[in-house]
């Protein structure tokens, strides 16, 4: 018999294939299946005419764990076959169905349980669905009383473990990711039945895509009287999350974390994606990993909670975390319990380390102090060298990048003043594109530009791209910090034509936007011959006469113009510093309202990287 090609990771049934309790109704004449002394759990599936990811979970029912190549026996093979309503016979010529050559020899290390991340919009019940996981450990003998928060844990369903990352949004999950380290094989998006697909859902989405990590979503809250599970999947389709009931490849699984119903169908789920995934590790070799937090105890000193990703970490190891080190006196693990070793997938607290590493930094074992030493002073040349790398990463370098054959896709994040304004700009973005490279916009969203926003574009070495809508004080800061740029626009086709002349290399040095001063409107006074002025305090820079100025509010440009007067107490002056308070005029405007945000800034020519 011919090999019959096996389905990809994670596809879900054919549309045509019907499901199993369609396939043999109650009182109908039940079919007879021939099965061979072994088959493949993939055959096995298209012999019963349903999809690899339905085997896998009727396998874990009967306590079998098999990935989408593994071989079984036909004793297994029969038992999944009659819970699909089939007649079970072994044929006669041995082998018959194992459709071709047996899989190829698995790669190097051995199965690891997968590391879980929880994404999405506040209030959607994260938290709530983190201990409900906690509490469903029916295996582990502590159930339910964890005494030591770490940041992550462990929970153990039918022999398998799952390690869940405590993260508290996608914000930590992409600044993880931007510090090199990526330590999520799956992220469950939770969205409440009641509420709808959020803003912060669509950002948890584009997080997770941008990482390439697969989703699962849990619709939550399904107990409310107003759940409407079907206008929750219908959004999900709408922004390209099709699950597998709809055709898709996205498992989907209803869940009530407040009356815990559904959590074992959404662990079982879970370690069917792992099972497709195939994770491995080495356990055999010196650990590796990552630090998910560390904190400075007044008692103990620094302590460090690391995932390990590869290989086996031990008590008397030397650790190189960032730019801590130090040997490992003592590990516990997230009930408190002391730990002699962490095998992959494995999160600990660890003690010893000379100082506190940073959450996102990579780790690593040596063998000695030397070598720590070592590779501390290589590491912190390498990061310099990353730094000036980074700084590349601009529109106006871009061309040189593209001709070198450096970049095959511009990755864009697009912030627009109104959600009207996504679509339309969106689609002439994404209709960019050279023989060299092409636009990609990996999130857009209407708003303010945020650190969030400045996070995935360096995780991502990607761009933002900002059109009628302000950048945060947090966000410009931390974008200066790290070389990404953001480029704002009021015409939606400069926005364009700078792109387009980007990939083309074309594109003339930029004129760019810095911040000198913002003030906070306090009250408004009238006055005459001027109208109305704004008494204001200045809360960051300082703010000049004659200087380029703006009116925010609500995070929106109201007016742009310039600062016609400066007044300080009775006298005019040219210019006022942090923490005074001030009279100012802005030419052409009027309407001011307590609260509003002064923004001054001026425009030169953006520097060569």
């Amino acid at each position: 018999m011919g090999a019959k090609k096996a389905e990809p990771a994670g596809a879900g049934a054919e549309k045509t294939r019907p499901a199993p309790a369609q396939r043999q109704a109650p009182g109908a004449k039940v079919k007879s299946v021939e099965l061979p002394e072994a088959i493949a759990v993939s055959n096995l599936a298209n012999v019963l005419g349903t999809s690899p990811i339905e085997v896998i979970k009727q396998l874990m029912r009967q306590g079998v764990m098999a990935n989408i190549n593994q071989v079984i026996s036909y004793e297994i093979a029969a038992g999944v076959a009659s819970a699909f309503g089939y007649e079970p016979k072994e044929t006669r010529r041995r082998g018959l169905a194992i459709a071709g050559k047996r899989p190829a020899a698995p790669q190097k290390g051995e199965l690891r349980p997968p590391v879980v991340t929880i994404l999405g919009h506040v209030d959607h019940g994260k938290t709530t669905l983190l201990d409900a996981i906690r509490q469903s450990n029916v295996v582990a003998t502590e159930a339910g009383s964890i005494t030591q928060h770490i940041g992550a844990y462990q929970v153990e369903t039918d022999s398998r473990k799952i390690t869940f990352l405590d993260t508290p949004g996608h914000e930590a999950f992409t600044a993880m990711r931007a510090r090199g380290a990526q330590v999520t094989d799956i992220a469950i998006v939770v969205v409440a039945a009641d509420d709808g697909v959020m803003p912060q859902t669509v950002e948890a989405i584009d997080h997770a895509k941008a990482a390439d990590v697969p989703i699962l979503v849990a619709i939550n809250k399904i107990d409310k009287p107003n759940a409407n599970i079907e206008r929750v999947k219908k959004q999900l389709a709408d922004m390209g999350v099709l699950i597998e009931e709809w055709g898709g490849d996205v498992v989907c699984v209803a869940v009530s974390a407040k009356k815990r119903e559904g959590i074992t169908d959404l662990l079982e789920n879970l370690l069917v994606v792992a099972e497709v995934l195939e994770l491995k590790a080495d356990p055999h070799r010196p650990a590796q990993g990552a630090v998910i937090e560390a904190r400075l105890d007044k008692s103990r000193g620094p302590l460090a909670t690391v995932l390990v990703q590869n290989g086996t970490l031990r008590i008397g190891d030397i650790m190189v975390a960032g730019n801590a080190w130090g040997r490992i006196r003592a590990m516990f693990n997230d009930r408190g319990k002391h730990l002699k070793k962490a095998e992959p997938a494995t999160p600990a607290e660890v003690l010893g380390l000379n100082s506190v590493p940073r959450a996102g930094d990579t780790f690593t074992i040596v063998p000695n102090e030397r070598q720590a030493k070592e590779l501390l002073q290589r590491q912190q040349e390498e990061q310099k060298q990353a730094l000036g790398a980074r700084r590349l990463a601009t529109l106006d370098s871009l061309a040189a990048q593209i001709s070198a054959g450096e970049v095959k896709e511009l990755n864009l994040i697009l912030k627009t003043d109104v959600q009207g304004s996504i679509e339309p700009i969106r689609d002439s973005l994404e209709r960019l594109h050279t023989e060299q490279a092409k636009v990609r916009v990996i999130h857009s969203g209407s708003g303010s530009i945020t650190e969030s926003d400045v996070l995935l574009a360096l995780a991502s070495k990607g761009i933002i791209i900002g059109f009628n809508t302000p950048i945060e004080p947090g966000a410009k800061r931390l974008a200066e910090v790290e070389g990404v740029d953001i480029r704002s626009y009021q015409v939606i086709y400069n926005l364009v034509d700078d792109v387009n002349k980007a990939l083309s290399g074309l594109l003339k040095p930029a004129t760019v936007e810095v911040v000198e001063g913002r003030a906070q409107v306090l009250a408004v006074f009238p006055v005459k011959k001027l109208g109305k002025v704004a008494g204001a305090r200045v809360v960051e820079g300082r703010v000049s006469r004659d200087s380029p100025a703006r009116v925010l509010r609500s995070g929106k440009v109201v007016h742009d113009s310039r600062v016609a007067s400066l007044k300080h107490y009775q006298e005019f002056v040219t210019e006022i510093g942090p923490g005074q308070e001030c009279g100012i005029g802005i030419e052409g405007f009027a309407d001011f309202e307590v609260g509003d945000i002064i923004e001054t800034y001026r425009r030169q020519q953006a520097s060569s990287p």
